[in-house]
């Protein structure tokens, strides 16, 4: 409900733009931004015949890291190219307190056992702004998320088998802007996409909502929460990605 209320604020501001949309931070024609986040992990991934479900979070005690992203924006009158990559990379060690068995081998109880996994991210989309000016914009997009993930289990005496898998996912939905005054503005956006065969089953849903305080037309801060949720059960493998939390960045924009 919030988020329609955002959007309807987003195409009445839009609708009342004057003469000043030149000097608006909407007047650019690429952005930049440099993100830094700090999500909560939770992260459950089973792989190989008889796998069991491996908690990478939990079981190793992997704590909240701060990653760095960057996100590009060309844009010409209502259309837009976005570009985003994430690399998200969690490592830790732990005496194992039940038996797991992964990737087709078995680590068993009170053997140190290293966890490594390495997600990235990368999104590259289209988007039309139906309704754009000075005062925020109201439109849809569509992107390609492309998932390449990493992880593997390493034991004494135990081969390590790495699971390597790289998931596309197409993605359609909407975005919004307002302008609560001249240089401060509030963005949402949402996508998704839900796969469902006999065969397989995947959903990706992407929330994103930050504050922009702009200095002037080039520069600007940004603050903001984001939501990411991956679910795949694919032949053998099956997978539960959370990623949530807060980020800061800063923007460039000419």
């Amino acid at each position: 409900m919030r988020l329609r209320l955002l959007l309807l604020s987003a195409a009445l501001l839009c609708a009342g733009s004057s003469a000043s949309a030149q000097d608006s931070p909407e007047s650019f024609g690429f952005e930049g931004t440099l993100i830094f986040w700090t999500p909560s992990p939770e992260i459950v991934l089973t792989s190989g015949t008889l796998g069991t479900p491996v908690d990478f979070i939990n079981t190793f005690a992997v704590d909240e890291k701060r990653f760095r992203s960057f996100r590009t924006v060309a844009k010409a009158g209502k259309h837009k190219v976005r570009f985003s990559r994430e690399s998200i990379k969690y490592d830790s060690t732990a005496t194992l307190t039940e038996t797991v068995r992964f990737q087709g081998q078995t680590y068993t109880v009170g053997i140190p056992t290293t966890a490594e996994l390495d997600w990235s991210l990368t999104r590259i989309g289209y988007e039309w702004d139906a309704v754009a000016g000075s005062r925020g914009f109201l439109g849809v997009f569509f992107d390609l998320k492309n998932n390449k993930m990493k992880a593997q289990l390493s034991a004494p005496g135990v081969t390590a088998e790495v699971f390597d898998r790289t998931i596309p996912v197409p993605t359609i939905g909407g975005t919004g802007r307002a302008y609560l005054t001249k240089y401060i503005s509030v963005t949402a956006e949402w996508t998704g996409f839900k796969w469902n065969r006999t065969d397989s089953i995947a959903k990706f849903v992407d929330f994103d909502i930050y504050g922009t305080a702009n200095l002037g037309r080039n520069l600007g801060v940004e603050y903001g929460y984001r939501s990411v949720k991956v679910d795949y059960d694919v032949e053998s493998d099956i997978g539960d990605l959370k990623l949530k939390g807060p980020y800061f960045g800063f923007l460039i924009r000419f």
